[in-house]
């Protein structure tokens, strides 16, 4: 399937021989929908967490809840 939809030259991802993706942090998966399919939630970002993303991504902190606000457990 990975030579059949071409990947590694399509987005630069490729399998080691034990089939581990390259970049390590690469995800991939089948999915699909259905009327009877069921999903999980992610649990909503706190206060503590967003404030270190900010301090990663080296953007300000007011913009970071911009545009993660719906996903936020507290009010801006």
């Amino acid at each position: 399937m990975w030579e059949l939809m071409n990947v590694e030259s399509e987005i630069g991802v490729e399998l080691t021989s034990s089939l581990a993706m390259l970049p390590a942090a690469s995800v991939s998966g089948l999915y699909f929908a259905g009327p009877a399919s069921q999903y999980f939630a992610v649990g909503k970002i706190t206060k503590e967490q967003i404030t270190e993303y900010a301090k990663r991504k080296n953007r300000p902190l007011e913009e970071m809840e911009r545009w993660l606000a719906p996903a936020l457990c507290y009010e801006p």
